[in-house]
């Protein structure tokens, strides 16, 4: 006797609800594999696979909840539980192959038809361990279907998921697809059960007008495991997302903000002024103690200077044995000297007697200065020979402290590049679209074996008054051409820009330098690309013009780096023949909120697109101002933090490794 069964359309709409809402949370967790990650890759992957298994494997349960007979049902629970498996292993195997760099029809063919195959195989799994009053057979070919089906929509989700995956970060895209996957699986699952004929043998019918408790309550657990799970990635993402803030935004010691923080605030250009606190001799406690040792002493002023502070300056760690506050010049003075006073008591570490010898140094904003002149000032009085570290308060005079150190430093600048203590990092340039690294920008970074970490915006002006930067930006050449021959050889991106100060831009001695650079390492022009700023060519705009169309007739590219931030610039475009068009951080900070920001981008890349110039955007920090590029109608190549921070040549190349391609990488920092 065949029996005949029938729907709950609530519990079967309940079903197709957790089906896409599973797919939905896979694909969210797929999505972080493309950024960096305080969780490795794989994790994220696996949790996206369990998400989809789960999800597949609960809809299937469910569904059965929904369907009654007139039998008593139940489930073999071992055989249950074990067919996740299938959908956990499928769901693994798909989305690594859709994952791959490198991925043809073939690729997404074969990951759909894992897909598919994987969440046939768990729902006949799960067919096999119903236990019932009854007996069941399958019509062949709506058997047959419902694995095409499987397969079919699979292929078409995994596609659809692959080709938009830089869209994915649009929650309605994302949307959209997991409603597609959801309707795989529910399509597969209620074509299979179509397939179904159940019966009894008509001398042994038992009748029931009820299913058996234990299949709703199958139902009712494996939806509660489910939204528990699904909560679980939830609070995985949020999770990660703290850790990346705490891992590259505060200090793990002192739990201040850090240096990163501190230029952000420092750059908003919002501060009358600044203060350092500069805490001497912890090398030597250091090493006569240890390092634990060293630790306590930077926490005890940590916690002198929280005390201090109060809510009235914005208090950062910037360096080892520094801090520095901003804010208002009276707040700052007053909490100097409270910080100063507290740090001349003795204190005792680990059974020792020990002493802060620190120097405080105030900079008020001068006349006519940004804020980022603060730090540059700040630091010229640390590095003046006149101070003592005996807890001084020293304001800075600049008829005293500038002018000693900026010799000092071109002095030693030849020094520098023949130790190594300048160096070369590298930013990469990202083609969001794509994924692809369209090439990195080589910066300039000096460590001091004196002063510690020099910032650029410190010693290159020194260097340019000092009339020293033609000789840095040759050393710059001949380092990043080494580099760019063995970048080729690697088969890595080995487009790189250099910096190119404003007059040496029409010395001739710079096509000799350029030229017997790519000549020796057996590289190409196009290796190189010149950046040049629009406030440095300003004074001679017609030589500068000729000068870089010869440059250009060698091949080397030339950007217009800072565009916007000077004066007439849009006749440099049809004055200057350059190749690219670099967009200041300035127009970035404030977009998508920015109306009148998001426009001027917009207009600048439509204006582009017309001269035929590529156009990268600097100083990209977040997911919002990459998501906005990206809707643009022409993505720029994005620069900035969000991909990666500048990174020493090794550094690259390991990163270049791990990066997978894509729109939406890692938040960071």
């Amino acid at each position: 006797m065949v029996l005949e069964g029938s729907y709950s359309p609530w519990i079967v709409l309940l079903s197709i609800l957790i089906a896409c809402g599973s797919s939905y949370n896979a694909l969210s967790m797929n999505e972080r594999l493309q950024y960096h990650s305080f969780f490795s890759k794989n994790f994220w992957l696996s949790l996206a696979s369990i998400a989809m298994g789960t999800g597949i494997w609960s809809m299937h349960f469910i569904g059965m909840s929904a369907f009654m007979l007139p039998v008593r049902m139940g489930f073999n629970i071992p055989l249950t539980i074990l067919s996740v498996l299938p959908a956990l292993c499928a769901s693994f195997l798909a989305f690594y192959i859709a994952n791959l760099v490198r991925r043809s029809v073939l690729t997404f063919i074969l990951a759909g038809s894992i897909m598919g195959l994987g969440i046939a195989a768990m729902h006949y799994m799960g067919m096999a361990a119903m236990e019932m009053e009854a007996r069941y057979t399958y019509r062949p070919l709506l058997f047959t279907a419902s694995v095409l089906i499987a397969v079919i929509v699979s292929i078409i989700a995994l596609y659809i998921f692959s080709t938009l995956q830089k869209y994915m970060s649009n929650r309605l895209v994302k949307t959209a697809t997991s409603i597609i996957m959801g309707l795989a699986i529910a399509s597969m699952h209620y074509t299979g059960m179509k397939a179904i004929v159940f019966y009894q043998l008509e001398d042994s019918v038992h009748v029931h007008h009820s299913p058996h408790m234990n299949v709703m309550m199958l139902g009712i657990g494996i939806g509660i495991v489910v939204a528990i799970f699904l909560g679980l990635s939830g609070l995985s993402g949020v999770f990660d997302k703290y850790v990346n803030y705490r891992f590259n935004y505060i200090d793990p010691l002192t739990r201040l903000p850090n240096r990163r923080l501190f230029e952000q605030s420092l750059k908003a250009d919002s501060h009358q002024a600044l203060s350092i606190i500069h805490l001497h001799g912890l090398e030597k406690w250091n090493t006569g103690y240890g390092y634990n040792f060293g630790d306590e002493l930077i926490s005890m002023l940590a916690g002198i200077l929280k005390n201090s502070a109060a809510s009235r300056a914005e208090l950062y760690r910037i360096e080892g044995n520094r801090f520095a506050m901003l804010g208002r010049p009276g707040d700052l003075k007053t909490i100097m000297e409270r910080a100063g006073k507290a740090a001349k008591e003795d204190i005792i570490i680990q059974e020792q007697r020990a002493v802060l010898e620190i120097i405080s140094v105030l900079a008020e904003k001068q006349p006519g200065e940004t804020a980022a002149h603060l730090y540059t000032n700040a630091i010229a009085v640390l590095h003046h020979p006149s101070i003592t570290y005996m807890n001084q308060i020293i304001v800075y005079d600049p008829s005293i402290h500038t002018y000693n150190l900026e010799q000092k430093l071109v002095m030693e600048i030849d020094e520098a590049m023949h130790n190594g203590q300048l160096y070369l990092v590298y930013q990469p340039k990202v083609m969001p679209g794509t994924g692809e690294v369209h090439g990195v920008e080589a910066l300039l970074r000096w460590n001091h074996p004196i002063y510690g970490m020099l910032s650029p915006a410190l010693f290159i002006p020194a260097l340019e008054k000092g009339k020293k930067m033609f000789d840095v930006t040759d050393w710059i050449i001949e380092k990043v051409c080494i580099q760019a021959a063995v970048w080729k050889k690697q088969n890595r991106p080995s487009a790189i820009a250099v910096n190119i100060p404003g007059p040496y831009i029409t010395s001739p001695r710079l096509v000799k330098v350029l030229l017997e650079g790519i000549n020796k390492n057996g590289i190409e022009a196009e290796n190189i690309e010149l950046e040049i700023t629009e406030t440095s060519v300003v004074n001679h705009i017609e030589q500068a013009a000729r000068s870089i169309g010869e440059i250009r007739s060698h091949g080397f590219s030339v950007a217009l780096d800072d565009f916007g931030t000077g004066v007439s610039s849009l006749s440099y475009l049809k004055l200057l023949p350059i190749t690219t068009l670099k967009i200041d951080k300035s127009f970035v900070d404030d977009v998508p909120h920015s109306a009148k920001d998001a426009s001027i981008l917009e207009a600048i890349t439509a204006l582009c697109r017309s001269l035929d110039l590529h156009v990268v955007v600097e100083g990209v920090e977040t997911r919002e101002q990459v998501e906005f590029l990206m809707k643009m109608s022409d993505a720029a190549i994005i620069q900035g933090y969000f991909y990666s921070a500048p990174q020493t040549a090794g550094a690259f190349e390991s990163w270049t490794e791990s990066f997978v391609g894509g729109a939406v990488p890692a938040e960071v920092l």
